[in-house]
């Protein structure tokens, strides 16, 4: 079907025109007052705010941050788990004309400093003591933060002038409305679409991460464009916030568009526990990456597969095999036969059981992105009535590029461009992508702005796509150098690589991750320093037999632990491998520039990476 992208964005445009994320936020809190808006769990009791009440405490906070001296245009921090009070901190940050800016809560100290003091931030929320003690670590690197807002715990902290409580920002907001009340409305309603909404923090093939520059047009126009493609949901609609807010589609599927639908967030702090959650909230949208999906599949599988009733194990694979089938030539095009029709409603009591056992029962819809996912995976879930659409985008166009409709599932690509968004591909494969999602650029990166972002409007997604007959879009490669892992966190792996090749005796490295679990390397040593290292040692110099010499794996080891403290967890490095072979310029692995070549190198040592999986 031909679409008038043109007609489509200009009326998203006419839709959106004039409206902010805080103008929706005090929209929804007056239409759907009584609703839950967000809900928690202290022990086994669910706790609940609804949409008057967060609306309340959002201006509580927004009046005492105004009190305390923060000012239009400045930066907050936020440096916590999944909770209500996150939301409170980035929403009355907003209403008070600053801009609030997500910490992944698994920084190092080192990369802390680098975004707070990038953005200048003049507040930082934190959690607990121990989020507050990453802060102490590097106060005197920090001099623009003039206070740190503690979720919990601020008690032990009362004689850091540093230091004030959640409550008492409240406390401080009740005292200002009483003298100030019109300050905050002026400051909230003098916001425009064009105003930074926040800024995300990606990594770069190199150097530190940029901050991509969202605004609430960007956002409001992205919301809008979902909604025209997604069912109806209703107000109170159940979704789990357990993904770090710093990732954009965290920030999109759990805080900004249950603003945009008044539906009601459960948080779950540890995403470790996503799973005892599912069975308890029952969402009714559900976004997961990869890794979430593969082990909801795993689980469900085994627990068909490993039935000790023989007879109930054969029925319930037969069940699938036949769902399967069904799944496979409706995805062909071909027509589903009578009999296995009814096999597949017969089934109906065993997959319905299956999605009920993972709270799954009661979805509206369900997405995978972050990276990308085995169609396998895909086909297995939606046999058993899990219909999992997958979503492609990126930080750069505010979360999504493409979308899977829930009617029209196409596995194996990432579905259609959005409503009002163009994609297509440069001449080379490149994906490009324009529309009023596409963000302004990198904060304070002007030459990296010019450099993804066209004049024409175009966003150079670095990834290479093909299109099918029908306009749906397939990713096969990618033109950038990052690694997307199994939990959807991009990595770029040259940072690590480069701190790898640090160590004295190491000449080259590799870091494996891409669609993985964990951050792996091949190592390569230096044909000079490892055996003159190792002539000092009383060792053999011979390259092929330090490599497998247990001294030289301790002090890599050794090494790369010193080295995993300076990182990102996700970026560490849990296993490696020393290769006997040396790379040169005229070996496979690198190109006459020594760059690595990566998909050889993963292809020609695929046993030594499955190795590090196993």
């Amino acid at each position: 079907m031909s679409r008038d992208v043109a007609a489509e964005r200009a009326d998203i445009d006419a839709t959106v025109e004039g409206k902010t994320i805080t103008s929706l936020f005090q929209q929804t809190v007056s239409e759907h007052a009584e609703i839950p808006a967000l809900k928690w769990k202290e022990g086994e009791d669910w706790k609940s705010l609804s949409w008057a009440e967060y609306g309340r405490l959002v201006t509580e906070m927004a009046n005492g941050l105004i009190s305390l001296g923060l000012r239009k245009g400045e930066f907050a921090n936020i440096l916590s788990s999944n909770r209500y009070e996150y939301y409170i901190a980035d929403l009355a940050t907003m209403h008070a004309g600053g801009i609030p800016v997500s910490l992944y809560n698994t920084l190092a100290p080192e990369q802390i400093e680098y975004i707070v003091n990038h953005c200048e931030a003049v507040f930082v929320f934190v959690e607990n003591r121990d989020f507050y003690e990453k802060l102490l670590k590097i106060r005197q690197q920090i001099p623009n933060v003039r206070k740190v807002v503690m979720f919990e715990g601020a008690e032990e902290f009362a004689d850091d002038e540093w230091v004030i409580s959640y409550d008492e920002v409240l406390e401080a907001g009740r005292e200002f409305a009483k003298t100030d009340a019109g300050e905050l409305e002026q400051r909230w309603k003098a916001i425009t679409p064009e105003d930074l909404a926040t800024l995300i923090y990606t990594s770069g093939t190199t150097g530190p991460p940029k901050g991509v520059m969202i605004t609430h047009y960007n956002v409001v126009w992205t919301m809008e464009s979902l909604k025209r493609m997604l069912p109806e949901f209703p107000a109170g609609m159940r979704q789990i916030s357990y993904l770090p807010l710093a990732h954009i589609a965290e920030r999109m599927t759990g805080l900004y568009n249950p603003i945009y639908h008044g539906s009601t967030v459960h948080f779950c702090p540890d995403p470790r526990q996503v799973a005892a959650y599912l069975g308890q909230v029952k969402p009714q949208f559900f976004f997961g990456v990869p890794r979430v999906w593969e082990k909801l599949h795993a689980g469900l599988s085994g627990m068909v597969n490993n039935n000790p009733d023989e007879a109930q194990r054969k029925q319930a694979q037969e069940a699938i095999e036949a769902c399967l089938e069904k799944v496979r030539l409706e995805q062909a095009g071909q027509p589903v036969p009578e009999d296995l029709q009814r096999k597949v409603e017969e089934a109906e009591a065993i997959t319905g059981f299956l999605r009920m056992m993972v709270g799954m029962d009661e979805l509206i819809g369900a997405a995978s992105g972050a990276a990308p996912i085995a169609r396998e995976v895909l086909e297995w879930l939606h046999a058993v009535g899990i219909k999992v659409s997958e979503v492609y985008g990126q930080s750069e166009d505010t979360g999504p590029t493409s979308f899977n409709r829930m009617d029209s599932n196409r596995l194996g690509t990432v579905g259609p461009a959005l409503p009002g968004v163009e994609v297509r591909l440069a001449e080379d494969g490149e994906v490009l992508v324009r529309g009023g999602n596409v963000t302004q650029g990198y904060y304070k990166e002007p030459e990296m702005t010019r450099e993804t972002f066209d004049e024409d409007g175009w966003l150079h997604s670095g990834d290479i796509g093909e299109f099918d007959e029908d306009g749906y879009l397939s990713i096969v490669d990618r033109k950038k150098e990052i690694i997307i892992t199994a939990g959807g966190k991009n990595i770029a792996p040259s940072n690590v690589e480069n701190l790898l090749k640090g160590c004295p005796i190491v000449g080259q490295a590799a870091v494996i991750g891409d669609r993985r679990k964990y951050v792996t390397a091949l190592v390569v040593l230096d044909a000079e320093a490892a055996p003159a290292w190792a002539a000092k040692e009383g060792l053999p110099t011979d390259i092929a037999e330090l490599a497998e010499h247990p001294r030289v794996h301790e002090m890599i080891q050794s090494y790369i632990d010193e080295m995993n403290t300076k990182l990102h967890s996700q970026e560490q490095v849990k296993r490696f491998t020393v290769l006997p072979t040396e790379w040169t310029a005229e070996s496979e692995e690198l190109t006459p520039t020594l760059k690595l070549k990566r998909r050889v190198i993963e292809s020609k040592y695929e046993r030594e990476i499955e190795g590090m999986y196993a």
